[in-house]
């Protein structure tokens, strides 16, 4: 895969770019899930003094040809590399280490993050931090994540009803995601936890996966509905009935 080259390049460079303090790859192929559609992702920890002189479409052009180099909306530089395939690189400074140790888990092996820690700033951070994020265990967090998936599906409900049909697909689009996270709860299938959507198909049952690409009102409702009470069940809590009641008629569930 042209994936696995791309890899070898970056550590190639960091390796010989004096101004490189710490690397480190996250992401499928540092889980070891990586595919032929799957991104190269990594943070790069510059020397503080040496940040400017870096041209992150220099460095990600010095991996590969590139068609594209942007920055996204989150800061991050994008690399469309032919294929196209993409690569995220976070440019950042010896100062940012630490903040990694914020991160809600680091889905991966130590070593098989490191690329690169010449002044032994980056292991401990990483070691320190969970291999998998915490996922809501008691009956408050549990009710919480259901109660943010009746919120966002009652909004798209009243945005839909005054004729907003794409505010009313993003709305069902948060509701969608937060059934995933009802349905990974339920099934007991939370390694893929931080994107929830990913694997799905092969994690979580048929009727889900197709309630979310459905993706309307009551095809979310109708599943939403199921993993709810399978979740109450487990917790002890009550059922919202007049909640439940106004769903199941506006939807016709």
């Amino acid at each position: 895969m042209i994936q696995h080259l791309l890899i070898d390049r970056v550590g190639e460079i960091c390796r010989r770019d004096a101004r490189l303090d710490a690397a480190l790859m996250y992401g499928s192929f540092a889980a070891g899930e990586g595919d032929a559609h799957s991104d190269v992702e990594f943070w790069l920890f510059f020397r503080p003094e040496r940040r400017h002189e870096v041209d992150p479409a220099a460095w990600c052009a010095d991996v590969a040809p590139v068609n594209l180099v942007l920055r996204n909306e989150f800061g991050t530089h994008v690399a469309l590399f032919p294929g196209p395939v993409r690569g995220e690189f976070h440019f950042a400074t010896t100062d940012d280490i630490a903040s990694v140790g914020d991160w809600p888990a680091r889905g991966a092996a130590v070593d098989r993050m490191l690329v690169v820690d010449r002044g032994g700033l980056l292991r401990p951070v990483l070691d320190k931090l969970p291999p998998r994020p915490a996922v809501p265990a008691d009956p408050a967090e549990i009710a919480d994540l259901c109660g943010r998936f009746a919120n966002w599906l009652v909004l798209a409900l009243h945005v839909g009803a005054r004729g907003e049909r794409l505010r009313a697909q993003d709305a069902l689009a948060h509701a969608a995601r937060h059934l995933l996270w009802m349905a990974r709860l339920a099934e007991d299938s939370t390694a893929h936890w931080l994107t929830p959507s990913r694997a799905a198909e092969a994690e979580l049952p048929a009727r889900t996966v197709e309630a979310v690409a459905a993706r309307t009102p009551a095809s979310l409702w109708r599943e939403g509905r199921v993993h709810w009470l399978a979740l109450l069940a487990r917790t002890g809590r009550p059922e919202p009935a007049a909640l439940f009641a106004e769903l199941d008629a506006l939807t016709g569930g």
